[in-house]
C-alpha cells in the first residue's frame, strides 16, 4: 500500500486531471469560440453579419445598413463548409481531432495518478514519468489548438466563408472584427491544472528522492571499520 503522502499528493493530481478533462469536454461542446462581424457590400448598399460559432456549431444574423435585421440563424460549421476552401475545413477537422487526443491524455493521466494513489506499480512507466508524459502531451497538443484556431479565423477567413452561408447575395468583402469567447480562452485553464499536475508530482518525486538520500548518507558517513564489520 503506498503511504499516506503519496496517497494524499497523487490524489490532488488527480483531481486537477479529472478537472482537466472536464474543461476539455466543455470547450469541444460549447459553441462560444469566437464572435465576428463581417462586413459586406451590396447593391445599393452595406450588410454586417454577425457569426458567433464553435467547432461544430453557430449562429448568424444579418443587419444591414438601412435598419433592416434579419432573425438569428443557425448553421453547423461543417455543412457551411462543405463547397468553401478545404484549408478553412481541414484545420477545424485538425482541431477537433487535436483536442480529442488531449481529451484521451488526460483521461490516461487520471488513470494514471488514480492507479499510484492507491496502490505502488511495478512498472516505472506507471509511476511518475507515465504522469509527466501524459500531462505534458495533454498541454502541448492543447496549445496547439489555441494556436491552429486563430490562424483558420485570421489566415483562411474562416468567419467570412462561414458568412456566405447565411446569405448567397453577399459582394465584397469590406472588413472584419473577431472577439474570441470563453470557450477558446478557458484552454488556458487546461494548460493550468495540467501544470498543476505536473508540480505535485514533481514535489512527490523530490521529497521522495531526498529521503533516499538521507537513507544514504549513514552508511556513506560511517567509518570503514564498522563497514567492514
Amino acid at each position: 500500500m503506498p503511504s499516506r503522502k503519496k496517497t494524499s499528493m497523487f490524489a490532488s493530481a488527480f483531481c486537477t486531471c479529472v478537472s482537466s478533462f472536464v474543461v476539455i469536454c466543455v470547450v469541444l461542446a460549447t459553441p462560444q469560440w469566437v464572435s465576428s462581424e463581417v462586413r459586406f457590400s451590396r447593391t445599393g448598399t452595406a450588410v454586417t453579419v454577425s457569426l458567433t460559432y464553435g467547432l461544430f456549431s453557430g449562429t448568424c444574423e444579418q443587419f444591414v445598413d438601412a435598419g433592416l435585421q434579419v432573425s438569428e440563424t443557425t448553421f453547423q460549421v461543417s455543412e457551411a463548409l462543405s463547397s468553401s476552401s478545404s484549408s478553412s475545413r481541414s484545420l477545424v477537422v485538425a482541431t477537433i481531432v487535436v483536442l480529442v487526443l488531449a481529451l484521451l491524455s488526460s483521461l490516461l493521466s487520471a488513470g494514471f495518478t488514480c492507479t499510484n494513489a492507491v496502490s505502488n506499480p511495478y512498472q516505472t512507466f506507471l509511476g511518475p514519468i507515465g504522469v509527466y508524459t501524459w500531462n505534458s502531451l495533454c498541454g502541448v497538443l492543447t496549445l496547439i489548438a489555441m494556436i491552429l484556431f486563430p490562424v483558420n479565423v485570421e489566415g483562411n477567413s474562416l468567419s467570412e466563408e462561414l458568412a456566405h452561408s447565411c446569405s448567397s447575395s453577399l459582394q465584397e468583402h469590406l472588413g472584419s472584427k473577431h472577439n474570441y469567447g470563453y470557450s477558446y480562452w478557458i484552454m488556458l485553464l487546461i494548460l493550468i491544472l495540467n501544470i498543476a499536475s505536473l508540480i505535485i508530482i514533481y514535489f512527490y518525486d523530490h521529497a521522495r528522492y531526498s529521503k533516499k538520500k538521507e537513507q544514504e548518507r549513514p552508511i556513506e558517513n560511517a567509518p570503514k571499520d564498522v563497514i567492514l564489520f
